[in-house]
């Protein structure tokens, strides 16, 4: 069952600065977002969580506001989280604290038969090999490009039955590793995968346990991500518009059998996908899309 959060928007008032905070209380690994109206004599800088920084952008399909989006990671514990904005008015800085309370998303355990290959490998080419994927995801997630790419509301990558919730943790052959990092759906080899919205094609690459990847950027630090393909219909750099078929469903990568899985990243934290996609849709897109 996937329960998402209910967003309860809110005004606030800053000084002279009004705000709308999406929700003041959010699961760990889900996403919120602040929204200000675009005033003249003021440039928006960032809003900051602990170590992490988001970016203030224009609103994807409304000039006349500005947005962030605050992605918790799944590893945030249940606490009262504070948000820092920094911006400049008519030339002089200022910062202003907001907070949010962040909620136990209370994931449960899922048992997983692979490939031992697949869960502790032991060749040192292959460990290599893991750890330059994931510095060469990384450094793409950490790429953040400040036009936006979507012109309307998300769509899922296929229509077909979830399998797996975001945020199970994942325990591969009696050995706790992590948790899902995404949604799966149910997929035969060789069933169609679309964009889930407008970007371009950051990465096409065969991984070790994503399998056949692609990554798309669809601007202003959001990344869809599709694993386990086994065939690729576009390239590195490629512009796709959403729902453009991005190539087959398949059994690479560590996996039990064939499926999709598609995960969101923001800024590098990797959110629970379907929330992300109702909220953008539900209130970022809502009025517009």
């Amino acid at each position: 069952m996937r329960i998402f959060i209910t967003l309860i928007v809110a005004t606030y008032s800053l000084f002279a600065l009004e705000y709308t905070l999406g929700d003041t209380s959010v699961t760990n690994g889900r996403t919120t977002y602040i929204s200000f109206e675009k005033e003249k004599n003021i440039i928006y800088s960032k809003v900051s969580h602990k170590d992490e920084s988001f970016g203030v952008f224009e609103h994807p399909l409304d000039a006349t506001k500005m947005y962030a989006l605050i992605p918790i990671s799944y590893y945030q514990t249940p606490s009262q989280e504070k948000l820092t904005l920094t911006y400049t008015k008519n030339g002089a800085a200022f910062s202003e604290e907001m907070f949010i309370k962040v909620e136990d998303g209370k994931y449960t355990k899922e048992q997983i038969q692979v490939s031992s290959s697949k869960v502790n490998p032991t060749s040192k080419a292959v460990k290599d090999r893991t750890e330059e994927e994931y510095a060469e995801a990384m450094r793409i997630y950490g790429t953040v490009n400040k036009e936006s790419y979507i012109k309307s509301a998300f769509i899922a990558p296929m229509q077909s039955v979830i399998t797996s919730d975001f945020g199970k943790a994942r325990v591969y052959n009696d050995s706790l590793k992590g948790y899902h990092s995404g949604t799966d759906y149910r997929a035969a080899v060789g069933t169609p995968i679309v964009a889930s919205n407008n970007g371009v094609v950051a990465l096409v690459a065969e991984r070790f346990y994503s399998g056949g990847t692609v990554l798309i950027d669809h601007g202003q630090g959001i990344y869809t991500c599709y694993f386990h393909m086994s065939k690729f219909d576009v390239k590195k750099g490629q512009k796709v518009k959403k729902a453009q078929q991005l190539g087959l469903s398949g059994a690479s990568g560590r996996v039990t059998g064939p499926h999709l899985h598609f995960a969101v990243r923001i800024n590098k934290v990797q959110v629970d996908p379907l929330q992300f996609i109702e909220l953008m849709n539900n209130t970022i897109l809502k009025d517009i899309s």
